[in-house]
């Protein structure tokens, strides 16, 4: 690998180790041009054969951004502070997929935010023990079809003032505690 190459390695890996849930964000509007920028990093996420089972709504309504963090506060209440919403609706038709390629589309759109300084978090509607009514509830406020699945939501917004971005953050188990070579 070129000196070049290496040097350019080396910035992307800094970059992804940036990435942070950003909890506490401003309203503060989103430019239409970052947002669409966002959405087009999501359009070119990879999924099992290509089938790319997701569709997006962009909620930003401060009333609806307020209900929705309303209906599962616990886990997705960032979503009343939040400049934009994104909920991540699922078609039904890949149950055995979903929730990986929702991962690799959620991943996707918190580092396509954190590339134009924004705080991102991924919230969701079905805490520990549940029977989906938190789900159900959101997709009627967002007029998704009742076969979708619709789990999860990205928050979008400038971070809070106060909050400061640690490059390292206390709690990472060292390298060795989570890697075996060859054997566990």
């Amino acid at each position: 690998m070129t000196d070049n190459a290496s040097e350019t390695a080396a910035a992307r890996i800094a970059f992804l180790r940036t990435l942070r849930a950003t909890r506490q964000l401003r309203p503060d509007p989103l430019p239409e041009s970052v947002l669409r920028d966002i959405l087009e990093v999501a359009r070119w996420t990879g999924s099992a054969g290509n089938r790319q089972p997701w569709e997006m709504v962009v909620v930003r309504n401060r009333e609806v951004l307020q209900r929705l963090a309303a209906i599962d506060g616990a886990n997705a209440g960032h979503l009343a502070t939040a400049a934009a919403g994104i909920a991540i609706v699922i078609h039904p038709e890949v149950p055995d997929l979903d929730a990986y390629d929702e991962g690799r589309l959620a991943e996707r759109l918190l580092l396509a935010a954190t590339a134009f300084g924004l705080g991102a978090a991924v919230g969701h509607f079905t805490g520990p023990g549940s029977t989906w009514a938190a789900s159900a509830e959101a997709k009627r406020l967002l007029g998704v079809p009742e076969q979708f699945v619709l789990r999860e939501t990205i928050s979008l917004g400038y971070p809070a003032e106060h909050l400061q971005r640690t490059p390292n953050p206390p709690g990472r188990k060292p390298l060795e505690q989570l890697v075996h070579w060859e054997h566990y």
